[in-house]
């Protein structure tokens, strides 16, 4: 049951144009800069952060995406369960001493990006991994943070925050709901 929408359409929006300003400040700009949205919803917020990237500094920034299915340490595999999809990754320059800024949608135990750090070095060897986050909702399980968050949302273990995006929801939201 949906408890409440945190983000609108318009929050969205602002707090990615934030997020892209303090990308370009604390990089000193874009050079050497990879974007690489971990799938599904991560990607869309990575493209959107680019087309901002590009507005502001009159250049574009390089977009990647990741796909860490086979690198979950939560993915068991018994004889009944079909196989898992892998929709496999796309990142079109070498980031080998490139700073990786990984973006995705809910920031939460931190195992989701432990596991696209483990898929990104055996890609290449960035000289920096940052992480971009739509929403930071808490409860670490792994010494993970968010370099740049879009909103903190503090939750309990009973709630869950859904993030909806037009590219693939038909619409931006970002709700709580009682588990």
């Amino acid at each position: 049951m949906q408890k409440a929408v945190v983000l609108d359409e318009q929050a969205i929006s602002r707090s990615l144009t934030r997020t892209a300003h303090e990308i370009i400040e604390k990089n000193k700009g874009i050079d050497d800069c990879v974007l690489v949205g971990i799938k599904t919803r991560g990607i869309h917020i990575a493209k959107r952060l680019a087309e901002r990237i590009e507005k502001i500094e009159g250049r574009p920034i390089v977009v990647g995406d990741l796909d860490i299915t086979l690198y979950r340490d939560d993915l068991t595999i018994k004889t009944n369960d079909a196989e898992p999809e892998v929709k496999g990754s796309n990142i079109p320059v070498d980031i080998t001493n490139k700073k990786v800024i990984l973006v995705d949608d809910v920031l939460y135990t931190g195992r989701t990006v432990r596991a696209a750090m483990d898929a990104l070095m055996d890609i290449g060897r960035p000289s920096q991994i940052q992480l971009a986050v739509l929403v930071d909702r808490g409860h670490r399980e792994l010494p993970i943070r968010a370099d740049f968050i879009g909103k903190n949302i503090p939750t309990s273990s009973s709630e869950k925050i859904v993030v909806e995006l037009m590219e693939v929801d038909d619409l931006d939201k970002v709700s709580i709901y009682e588990n």
